[in-house]
């Protein structure tokens, strides 16, 4: 608790500060396209606030080993490679390479799969020290990328990595991993304080450095912690907990795989555009619904790692109810797209030389 409390007072003095510092760096974000729901030039140095915040706690309250030195370093390197794309806008494969030298130093620190449980089956995997190491920085990677994916609304990475971060702590200290439960409850002290700058509308955005702090962090603690337990359902926990951030990733990969573009262009096809584009929902109602869907896979989450039948029943009901609905909403992306422009593709000019029509979703934009 004294943790959160530290992170979340440093967030809420630091942030305003960060955003005068960006204004007078240029650190700021422009709609200059489509896929941006802002309307107006937003400061981008929330996420050098929020690593601020997390660190100086840490430093403080955290028994520093191995694991946690692998995770400073990271989050130190993630962060500034998301600082200069923030500034100077990398090409893709420059700040893969930073993601991935950000994680080879968590390898390096002790931070990798050793064993997978299938679950229900009773059968776990061992891996052997190079297949241990792959799959770690595919895994690390792949949640790395769709938490920096999922921030497109105002609120929407920081509310969702809060509530998971919390997930983790409660889970990280009933499997007995205090280091990374207090880790997991600085983060999210951090982000929640963030959101009160961060929810719509939002005078600043954490940028690359921040979602790439928090999705480096998460990774790093479902590895050291849930992944860690022999539980049968040490794979399905993170799976539940970052349930909102793949969902995004597997439906862009999905529908751009379809189209033939590349996985990680930008477009108007990520599911927060899906509600507020496609559907008409507002950015607030968007966020809150994708919310309460995160509680709910988060809070059955928990409850299947404490065994408690009754809560998961109910949970897993709740969450699979919610589920369906969301599954509802997306399925018609398809049918209400049909004739429209591809939401990752630029518009084409007219025949006659005119400039092309509207994208879609401008009607929806706020």
């Amino acid at each position: 608790m004294l943790g959160f409390l530290v992170a979340a007072a440093i967030v809420y003095l630091l942030t305003p500060l960060m955003g005068r510092l960006a204004r007078l760096t240029g650190a700021v974000d422009n709609p200059t396209d489509d896929r941006r729901m802002h309307v107006s030039a937003t400061p981008l140095l929330g996420g050098l606030g929020m690593y601020l915040g997390w660190m100086i706690p840490v430093m403080l309250l955290v028994e520093v080993d191995r694991p946690v030195w692998g995770i400073i370093g990271g989050a130190t390197i993630v962060v500034a490679v998301g600082l200069f794309d923030d500034l100077y806008e990398l090409e893709p494969i420059v700040k893969f390479m930073g993601q991935l030298l950000a994680i080879g130093v968590a390898i390096y620190f002790d931070i990798h799969i050793e064993h997978m449980s299938i679950p229900f089956t009773g059968i776990t995997f061992h891996f052997p020290l190079p297949l241990s190491i792959a799959v770690t920085a595919f895994w690390m990677a792949m949640i790395v990328n769709m938490v920096n994916f999922i921030d497109g609304l105002d609120g929407l990475a920081a509310g969702v990595c809060g509530i998971s971060a919390l997930t983790f702590c409660v889970i990280s200290l009933s499997t007995h991993f205090p280091a990374m439960g207090v880790l997991a409850a600085i983060l999210a002290g951090a982000t929640f304080a963030f959101l009160r700058f961060n929810f719509h509308p939002a005078s600043i955005f954490m940028g690359d450095a921040g979602s790439m702090l928090l999705g480096f962090v998460l990774a790093c603690l479902s590895v050291q912690s849930v992944m860690k337990g022999t539980a049968a359902v040490a794979l399905v926990l993170p799976l539940l907990v970052l349930g909102v951030p793949f969902v995004d990733l597997f439906l862009i990969v999905w529908r751009r795989w379809r189209r033939g573009v590349a996985f990680y262009s930008p477009g108007q096809d990520h599911v927060h555009h899906d509600l507020v584009l496609v559907h008409g929902f507002s950015q607030r109602k968007s966020v809150l619904l994708l919310y309460s869907w995160c509680l709910l896979l988060s809070g059955l989450a928990i409850a299947m790692q404490r065994g408690d039948r009754i809560a998961t029943v109910v949970l897993g009901i709740g969450a699979a109810a919610a589920t369906a609905y969301m599954a509802q909403l997306l399925s018609r992306y398809r049918s209400r797209r049909r004739g429209l422009p591809d939401p990752s593709r630029p518009a084409e000019p007219r025949e006659d030389g005119s400039p092309p029509p509207p994208e879609a979703g401008d009607a929806g934009r706020q």
